[in-house]
């Protein structure tokens, strides 16, 4: 695993463990709607940092990138890869 990589699971970690707190403790489902967003943006920044070495920083780059690299990958459900799209698309502002 790459340094970048290794840094977005690390981001990726932190939101998830973020989301789930503003959610349990707090019931705060926007702010945990959001964080739970960053947590996969930075997790798909992370496989593809590792797949390519590059990073894409817009969530359109992300996303679109994302996609590409796992099509066809059965270890990555139908459902996960719509995540990125709906979390973006339903997320607070």
């Amino acid at each position: 695993m790459t340094p970048e990589t290794g840094e977005h699971l690390d981001k990726a970690r932190e939101y998830l463990i973020k989301a789930r707190g503003l959610l349990a403790v707090m019931h705060y489902n926007d702010e945990a709607g959001r964080a739970a967003y960053l947590a996969s943006f930075h997790a798909a920044q992370a496989l593809i940092s590792e797949r390519t070495g590059k990073i894409a920083k817009t969530h359109e780059g992300v996303n679109s990138q994302f996609n590409r690299l796992t099509k066809g990958d059965s270890r990555v459900d139908i459902e996960l890869r719509r995540f990125l799209t709906q979390a973006y698309t339903n997320r607070p502002n």
